[in-house]
């Protein structure tokens, strides 16, 4: 049974600043990660690593929808260690004040459970809160 993981915040910035910071490779290489082959249409296929040498984690996703500056949502597996698939949900709302509510779901994680702590529950909403509120936060609000 699904719980999924959701992790939400408020960004001073507007829905299109945060659109782009989620679909621009070149914005997210600088606040999440190196995805060269990354672009925001349904079906297309990207890989990438975490940062750093050791290139531990191979992680590959698919675009599953594409409502811009509104929704963006993708599998996401490690192909080296389970053929599980998970997906992730990001939805964007820009409210009155001009600032804009992110909110990141990752659903299906227990299906990565055999892999060990670092494929935890608590693992992964650790990553995505750090993700929302230490990386893409900051990077939007500077």
């Amino acid at each position: 049974m699904d719980n999924p993981i959701e992790i939400q915040t408020v960004i001073k910035a507007s829905a299109t600043q945060v659109w782009k910071a989620l679909t621009d490779k070149t914005e997210m290489k600088n606040w999440y990660f190196d995805i060269q082959d990354f672009q925001p249409v349904t079906g297309t296929v990207f890989d990438f690593y975490e940062p750093g040498d050791h290139k531990k984690y191979h992680h590959v996703g698919e675009v599953l929808e594409v409502i811009p500056d509104k929704k963006l949502s993708y599998t996401w597996t490690y192909p080296d260690f389970s053929t599980a698939k998970t997906t992730v949900l990001w939805e964007i709302e820009e409210m009155e004040t001009g600032e804009t509510s992110v909110k990141v779901t990752h659903s299906d994680t227990e299906k990565f459970s055999e892999l060990g702590e670092n494929f935890s529950r608590k693992s992964f909403a650790e990553g995505w809160r750090g993700i929302l509120n230490q990386s893409l936060k900051p990077f939007l609000e500077k």
